[in-house]
C-alpha cells in the first residue's frame, strides 16, 4: 500500500489546496494531511484566519483526504518516525533548497520519494488574505 503524507495551514481553503490534494491522492493509495496547529503558524510570522479546528475540519471533509492529523512540528522526518509513509508531498518552492535537499538525502535513506508540485500561481492564502486586509481599510 502506498501511503502518502502531506501537511500545510490550508487557511482560507482555496483551489490550490484542492488540486495539490487531488493530485497527492491520486499518486498513493492512503493520503494522510497534516494540518498546522496555530501555535505553528507563528513560526512564519503570521497569523491564521481560520482558526485550526476548522481548518482541521475543513481538510477531514475533503474526499481525496483520508486522515487530517495535527501538525505541531516543522520537522517531516518526524512524522515519517511516527507514520511511515511511502511519498512525501510538498509545494515546488522547496525544491533545490538547502534545507530539502538535505531532507531529501535523509528520506532516500529510508526509502522515501519526495513529489514536488508545482503552486497554483493564480491563487494562493497570502493573496487572498491580502485583498480581504485592503477590503477592510
Amino acid at each position: 500500500m502506498q501511503i502518502g503524507y502531506t501537511s500545510g495551514v490550508y487557511d482560507l481553503f482555496h483551489i490550490g489546496h484542492l488540486n495539490l490534494l487531488r493530485n497527492a491522492k491520486g499518486l498513493c493509495d492512503k493520503l494522510i494531511v497534516g494540518v498546522t496547529v496555530d501555535k505553528l503558524v507563528a513560526y512564519k510570522n503570521k497569523e491564521a484566519v481560520i482558526p485550526f479546528e476548522e481548518r482541521i475540519e475543513i481538510v477531514r471533509n475533503i474526499k481525496y483526504v483520508d486522515i487530517a492529523i495535527p501538525q505541531e512540528d516543522l520537522d517531516k522526518f518526524k512524522m515519517w518516525e511516527k507514520l511511515h509513509f511511502n511519498t512525501l508531498f510538498v509545494g515546488d518552492d522547496w525544491f533545490s533548497s538547502p534545507r530539502w535537499q538535505e531532507m531529501e538525502e535523509k528520506f532516500k535513506d529510508v526509502g522515501v520519494k519526495i513529489v514536488y508540485f508545482p503552486y497554483t500561481k493564480s491563487t494562493s492564502s497570502t493573496i487572498i488574505s491580502n485583498t480581504l486586509k485592503n477590503l477592510k481599510q
